[in-house]
This record gives C-alpha cells, structure tokens and sequence, in this order.
C-alpha cells in the first residue's frame, strides 16, 4: 500500500476502516474499491494496478540487504509522537533504532546555505540537548541539519535523520557516511521506498515526519522561502511547540527565522529556553533517570549493613562535611569515619579536600 502512487496514508486508513483488513483490500474488486471514500477511479485503478505490477521481491531483499526494518502504523513499536499526526506514514523504512526514550525529541531546521553562526549554534544548541537526553531529529540535508546530527554525535546521543529519498539512495551523496555513523546512534528513516531519488515533491512530506517525530522544532536560520519555514507551519498544524534563534536584520538567512519571532514563535537564546517551555517532559526524563537511580540503590542495599545504608542515604554528588553527616545521622565522629572507610572501599563514597565526602557512581 506504501508504495502504491497517491494512496497514501488518510486513503490507507479510509480503506481499512470500510474493509476492515488489509487482506481484504487486495482481495476487493475496483468496483467495491472504488465506493471507499476519498477513493474514487483513478485511485482504485492505481491500487488494481499497483497490486499487480508492483516487485514486492525485489523491494524486501533491497530491505534485507542493507540491514534495514520496516515499521508500519499498525505495529506496536511505531514512534508513539508521529502515529498522533493527522496523516502518519504508512510505513518507516527504518536503519538503526528508533526507541522509546525517542519520544523526548526536538527537531532542529534551517537554512542549506547557513552562516557560520547558524552552524556554530544548531550543533551547539543539538549537542547541549543530546547530553541532556533529548534525541535531536532532523533531515540529514547540508548546513543546519547536518550540523545538528553532528552535535548530537559528538555528545553521544540520540539523533533521527528523516529522508527525502530511499534509504539506498541517501540524500546528499556527501552524507552517506554520517547517515552510516547515525544509524549506528540513532536512526536514519524514510517514508519512501528503498530506490525512491530525491524528488522536490518528496521534501514537503519529509518535513511532516521531522515535526511529527518531535515535541517542538528549533528554527535555526531560515530564508523567507525556506523549506524549514514549511515544517514550522507543520509543526503548528501538529500543535508542536515552534522556536527560533534570532539573526542579524541584514542577513538573507535570518529573515524567515525573525518573521517566525514576529508571528509569536519563542525567541531561543540558548537551551534553558525550550527546557522552561518543555519542563514537564523534561521532568519526565529526570524521573524515569531517578527511578534507574533508585533500582541501583536497591541493588546496593543487600551491601551494606544498617549504619552504612544510613550514611550511604545521606551522601550526594553534593559534597557534605563530616560534622552534618555525624549530626544527621545519630553517629559519633569515630565510628562515622569508620564508616565512610568502608564506604570509599567498596566504592560508594569519596572524600574530598577540607574533610567533606561525596556520594560515588563508580560502582
């Protein structure tokens, strides 16, 4: 159905919804097809055709071949933001993963001719989010893009890099060895069959799935007629938070990214500007790492012995002073240093200049 011409993904849902399988479908005759709403004759003529003509064979050993999966919208582990949109892809063309901790994503946009500025900034702004735990979505396209996959890179995160084109024929040639590299730390994605060239019509359908994998978008730099101002207007379509980073008033490839400011999108200045619009996911990130904090605890305890688990709960990444942990915890001086010995042999604890500790992770 994916790769059937202009089906897409509403007439998709239209014909399951009447049908009730997708077996149905291909077993429905072009009169029955045809009475499907939003349907009609030329679409119902390219679904008989599709069906018979389309090489399913050749497509899957393409899939095989070069390590990729195949994810539809009726599979359980299809990203749970982008099934939210008004037209989710039928099906994602998938190198590498896309996981759970993904839905905490921030698509980053702008200008293919951007300025040292707007690189310098969508890798420093990708990078400080990645090392946060955010994954940083956008479409492998030279200048912001690439500087933004890069950023996430270099902080050891999470990043989604959507095509305009078929994952065997990556989009620009230059970047086939950083959709390699991301695959391998992310995901490289496409809507499109694996053969499918970078037509211009396919970049506006891209620019959906980069807003509708994400929380919000950061336009970066952006032309009056850039194709980043195309996923902002999406992106408020999809009710996702818009932001931009503010340019020079002379600069060709700051007018699109001023006018979105005008319009009411969040001027950024740095990253605790989309932290404080996007607090309670963030919050939910923070716990979801407390819990896993938690969960190592409790695989401590058994460890330890009454005393060292109450010293052990007092200590931090805060260093503390030896004289608030002995008044804290009831225990005299003596058997607290003690204690703290113990601690720092078994790797929980360690001691600082002036007499303070400090809770350790190396264990």
């Amino acid at each position: 159905m994916n790769m059937i011409e202009d089906v897409g993904s509403v007439r998709t849902q239209r014909l399951l919804e009447h049908f009730g399988s997708l077996e149905k479908i291909f077993k429905a005759s072009q009169a029955e097809l045809e009475k499907v709403k939003e349907i009609g004759l030329r679409i119902a003529s390219n679904i008989i055709k599709g069906i018979k003509e389309i090489d399913l064979k050749k497509e899957l050993e393409l899939i095989r071949t070069r390590g990729v999966k195949v994810v539809t919208f009726l599979d359980n582990d299809y990203p749970k933001n982008l099934k939210n949109i008004y037209d989710p892809p039928v099906a994602l063309y998938v190198k590498g993963k896309i996981l759970p901790r993904d839905n905490l994503a921030i698509a980053i946009v702008g200008s293919r001719l951007a300025s040292f500025y707007g690189l310098q900034t969508a890798e420093r702004f990708a990078f400080e989010l990645a090392s946060r735990g955010v994954t940083i979505v956008s479409g492998l396209a030279r200048g912001i893009d690439s500087a933004s996959h890069k950023g996430a890179l270099k902080a050891k995160g999470r990043t989604l890099a959507v095509l305009g084109s078929g994952i065997a024929n990556v989009y620009p040639e230059e970047h086939i060895e950083l959709a390699e590299e991301i695959s391998g730390k992310g995901a490289v994605i496409s809507e499109f069959p694996m053969m499918t060239i970078p037509d211009k019509g396919n970049f506006p359908k891209r620019n959906r799935i980069i807003s509708g994998l994400s929380l919000g978008v950061i336009c970066v730099e952006a032309a009056d007629r850039s194709g980043a101002l195309i996923t902002c207007d999406i992106a408020l379509e999809q009710g996702r938070e818009v932001f931009a980073v503010p340019g020079k008033v002379d600069s060709a490839t700051s007018k699109g990214t001023n006018r979105l400011i005008k319009q009411g999108a969040k001027l950024v200045g740095d990253i605790d500007d989309i932290i404080e619009e996007l607090e309670l996911c963030l919050q939910d990130s923070c716990e979801a790492s407390r819990e896993s904090r938690l969960a190592k605890q409790n695989k401590l305890a058994p460890e330890l012995d009454k005393c060292e688990s109450l010293v052990y709960n007092l200590l931090s990444s805060e260093p503390r002073y030896i004289d608030e942990l002995c008044e804290e915890s009831g225990i005299g001086l003596s058997r607290i240093s003690g204690i703290l010995i113990n601690l720092e042999i078994k790797k929980l604890a360690r001691q600082l200049p002036g007499k303070k500790f400090a809770r350790s992770e190396g264990k």
